[in-house]
């Protein structure tokens, strides 16, 4: 089977939390099916009755999300694959946002690009010391333009272009509590777990109309992002035509 074919998304209901889980054996990174099928489980989830809260997980250990898959940049061979690769998470990214219910992150490992992009869109995210953060596509000559409006929203334009520029170089989860990517950081996915299971059972005996109202109010001014990030995932899907591009994507693929 194809490495990008493989993988899952997976949503389970219970007790009104829907628990939305994505795994794929490549340090869960995301290619364009598994990016199409995490942004319809969060829309149904949205539209559920049968739920007021979405925790959105991966699975393993080690890494949260490592982000784009490298194996579809490497096939990417014209302009119009390029931006449909890329507005796979615009199209996460944007789900999030205009779900009318609050999505909690639960970041277990390291994220990397597009799976920063991730954790930052969420409405509340929380993780463990190992939870290290990098945006790594300068490396790589392109640049977190998809998912730079959610991460600067959540830590602000001084941190987003700190990660932007040192490309290279993890942040620590620490950092990233102190600029506001989490909002809580464990010593221990066991921790981290029994927080957020206690944390999501207080938040669904909640008023969800007043929840509903209150993610309007933190997502005002956003309205504009279906257009925005359709922008910026042509303006990737060009740079990953790149010479510099390719060869920088060949070299991580035979490292």
């Amino acid at each position: 089977m194809d490495k990008t074919q493989q993988g899952s998304v997976k949503s389970v209901t219970k007790d009104q939390i829907t628990t939305i889980t994505f795994y794929h054996p490549s340090h869960n990174s995301l290619p364009g099916n598994l990016l199409a099928a995490l942004k319809e489980a969060i829309e149904q989830a949205g539209q559920s009755e049968d739920s007021v809260l979405i925790l959105l997980k991966s699975e393993g250990e080690r890494t949260f999300c490592a982000g784009a898959s490298f194996n579809e940049l490497v096939a990417i061979s014209d302009d119009k694959s390029g931006k449909e690769f890329f507005s796979g998470f615009a199209n996460v990214i944007n789900a999030i946002r205009k779900c009318p219910k609050l999505v909690i992150g639960r970041v277990q490992g390291k994220a990397v690009g597009g799976g920063v992009g991730i954790a930052a869109a969420c409405d509340y995210c929380m993780a463990t010391k190992y939870a290290s953060a990098k945006l790594s596509e300068l490396a790589v000559g392109i640049g977190p333009f998809v998912i730079g409006p959610a991460v600067e929203r959540k830590v602000g334009l001084s941190a987003f272009s700190q990660m932007a520029i040192n490309a290279t170089e993890w942040q620590t989860a620490a950092w990233a509590k102190q600029k506001g990517l989490y909002t809580e950081v464990f010593e221990t996915i066991q921790q981290l777990d029994e927080y957020t299971a206690e944390f999501l059972k207080t938040l669904s005996s909640m008023n969800p109309i007043a929840m509903t109202e209150l993610k309007k109010v933190f997502w005002e001014g956003t309205d504009h992002w279906d257009d925005l990030l359709a922008v910026r995932a042509e303006m990737s899907g060009k740079l990953v035509l790149s010479d510099f591009s390719k060869n920088a994507i060949s070299k991580f693929l035979t490292a």
